[in-house]
């Protein structure tokens, strides 16, 4: 029986090997990743020296992940059928921290293309990790994805017979292996090459001051086949990763996508595939939709599927979706929106909004990407330039998509806007992008019935002979912005005015400032004389016989005693020259609309209601009543309830209610005295 050969770590691998142990990962459970990642890309080497006719060990094995646990002795053993390793490969590639077989794998394949191999050495040995764009596992063997892009191609082709890229092996690091040592006080690392005659050979450590390695012969070397078979003795706080259900939650969690089948005490459990690297040609709905279910749980199918692959300016492959849901991705579910990043089919980062700006919130899938750098941990970024330039791309290729449905199917369209619009019209932040989102948004309008909405170019093809602005109202509903006192003018010139229902969609058209040399403007700013300009199309107010002689200076003195009784309520009062249906309105001094200044109030925490101007109807038949009020009698105490009345209406049409109680009260009286009123002339 052979002796096993016990070896030194070097002292300052000690004390990196217990940095790594203990400081480098937040999550212990990313052990299993960084074995399962190793285990891969054993598996990927193995397929590539097949496939490039090289004799290996065991050709008829299946290229697969097995892990299975022994509870009675607390093991846990993850096997693979890869490259494995000889005795001089487990000493350089184990024994030395920082020391990445699969770099070496590298290295001698680019020899073997430059015309000068390399000497065979570590070619099978990986203990790495993850470097800028590998990604993928660690410890004794391993290799990517098995994945071949095309240069310029706009579709993924699975590899799985074709003959494996070696530039897509992951490991670099060479410290991923070390992080079992979390949950368990010894390994056992059992491996065979592949390649040549050599016997299997056993590694063994506790992770601190020394390991072993022992040739295994006679009958310790019977059943052991190609490959390598990492055996974890887990601590007794570390219990936890012998059930099932917590090794299934951590595969599916983040290796869930690895190319090669993960054998759980028998079951599958990556079963589904990666589909984004599959070609979109092949891929039918019903296997989007299944996949969608599967990253989301979300029972409907979505509304829209973008399939994405991108070689420049950075090399990368997205699948996204657009639910058929609407979600609040900034209140219950704020900073949980973004895409799922990979790298090389491992799981990075859960929801990453760094990958999709604020107003594409609403966009589901996974990302993977080759060329992001990351910390030695895998665990967070090194920088972002990479994921940037990857955003920059989804956006410009998101907003094509959605150009294309805007012209093709406005239908969908409109159920789109209807779901996640009020989020996309957070757009008119992307100052690179303004000139095409414009055109995508979408509002209510008063040409527009029940739900629908329309463009801006629509708005445009309706617009008058003219007409050099886009006027819009703010309004919380429909029959708000429907009744607003400043509308009548331009129902009367059937000018089209759309309706602003959000806060956010002020702030959007005051962003743009103007959509082909169309002004954005409030319909409180406008110009009576302008409007005047066009003709009279649309609805008409009927009007009374203008106010003249002693009934005109009455009405002065009318006004005079509304101002008394208002006082500093108001700034000023005077005579309208927009009203037709309505008897009064309140307008800003400063021209400012009413929703901009409601926001303005509320960012400068201020609770009050502004001074405004009151204008005035002097042909309302309202206005008229009061004028013979106040001609009977100026210190008749129902005119002061009357004009606080109907001040307290123009203050809930502007969207502000002062005081309640008190408009409550006069309410009350004025029915009373209205009731009255009636009852008595029916008597007559």
């Amino acid at each position: 029986m052979a002796r096993a050969k016990t070896h030194q770590f070097r002292a300052e691998t000690r004390k990196v090997l217990n940095i790594l142990t203990h400081s480098l990962y937040t999550n212990r459970e990313i052990f299993l990743r960084e074995l399962l990642s190793n285990a891969s890309d054993a598996l990927e080497k193995a397929r590539f020296l097949q496939n490039t006719g090289e004799s290996a060990r065991g050709a008829d094995l299946p290229l697969e992940i097995r892990i299975t646990v022994d509870k009675d002795a607390g093991v846990l053993m993850v096997a693979d059928t890869g490259v494995g390793m000889s005795e001089q490969e487990m000493i350089d590639n184990l024994g030395t921290i920082a020391r990445s077989g699969s770099e070496q794998f590298l290295r001698e394949r680019r020899a073997e293309r430059a015309g000068n191999p390399e000497q065979p050495g570590a070619q099978t040995g990986e203990k790495g990790d993850t470097q800028a764009p590998e990604q993928t596992g660690d410890t004794h063997d391993g290799t990517a994805d098995g994945s071949e892009k095309t240069a310029g191609s706009d579709e993924i082709r699975e590899s799985e017979g074709a003959p494996a890229d070696a530039s897509q092996i992951i490991g670099h690091f060479g410290v991923g292996f070390y992080s079992v040592f979390m949950v368990a006080d010894k390994v056992e690392v059992t491996s065979m090459p592949a390649r040549g005659d050599a016997t299997a050979h056993v590694w063994t450590s506790d992770g601190t001051g020394s390991f072993s390695v022992k040739a295994l012969d006679g009958d310790e070397a019977q059943g052991i086949r190609r490959g390598t078979v990492v055996r974890a003795y887990l601590k007794d706080d570390a219990k936890e990763f012998l059930e099932k259900y917590r090794l299934e939650s951590i595969i599916r969690a983040h290796s869930n996508f690895l190319p090669f089948p993960i054998i759980l005490e028998g079951d599958r459990v990556n079963t589904t595939p990666a589909l984004w690297r599959e070609p979109k040609f092949s891929i039918t709905k019903e296997q989007y939709n299944e996949f969608y279910t599967f990253l989301t749980y979300d029972s409907r199918a979505p509304l829209d599927v973008i399939h994405l692959s991108v070689d420049a300016p950075v090399q990368f492959t997205a699948l996204l979706f657009i639910p058929d849901t609407a979600q609040d991705y900034f209140q219950e579910q704020k900073g949980e929106w973004g895409p799922d990043l990979y790298v090389r089919r491992v799981l990075i980062e859960r929801s990453n909004s760094e990958l999709v700006p604020n107003y594409l919130a609403f966009l589901k899938g996974v990302v993977d990407t080759e060329d992001l750098p990351l910390n030695i941990s895998r665990e967070t970024l090194q920088e972002n330039a990479v994921v940037r330039k990857i955003s920059q791309t989804i956006v410009k290729q998101v907003l094509s998509h959605l150009e294309r449905l805007a012209a093709s199917d406005k239908d969908r369209y409109e159920a789109f806007w209807k779901l996640h619009g009020r989020w996309f019209k957070f757009a008119f932040n992307d100052y690179l992008n303004r000139e095409r989102v414009a055109p995508l948004l979408r509002f209510a309008s008063s040409a527009t019935e029940g739900e629908a909405v329309t463009s801006l170019d629509d708005y445009l093809s309706r617009a008058k002979a003219g007409q050099k602005e886009i006027w819009y109202v703010t309004a919380p509903t429909r029959e708000a912005a429907r009744v607003n006192p400043h509308l009548e003018r331009f129902r009367r010139k059937g000018l089209e005015v759309l309706y602003l229902l959000e806060a956010v969609d002020e702030f959007a058209l005051e962003s743009l400032g103007q959509y082909k040399e169309h002004a954005f403007k409030s319909v409180e700013q406008a110009d009576a004389k302008a409007l005047d300009e066009f003709p009279d199309s649309g609805e008409s107010e009927p009007r009374a016989e203008p106010l003249s002689g002693d009934d005109k200076t009455a009405f002065d003195r009318l006004v005079e005693a509304m101002r008394a009784i208002l006082g500093d309520q108001i700034k000023e009062i005077r005579v309208s020259d927009r009203l037709s249906g309505s008897p009064a309105c309140l307008v800003s001094p400063d021209g400012v609309s009413s929703s901009m200044e409601k926001l303005m109030r509320v960012m400068q925490k201020s609770d009050g209601i502004p001074k405004k101007i009151l204008e005035l109807n002097p042909d309302h038949p309202l206005m008229r009543a009061l004028l013979r009020i106040h001609k009977a009698n100026a210190d008749d105490p129902l005119l002061r309830d009357m004009v606080n009345s109907l001040y307290d209406n123009t203050l809930l049409l502007d969207g502000y209610l002062n005081d309640p109680y008190s408009l409550a009260d006069r309410s009350l009286k004025l029915l009373n005295e209205s009731a009255a009123w009636y009852a008595d002339l029916r008597k007559l």
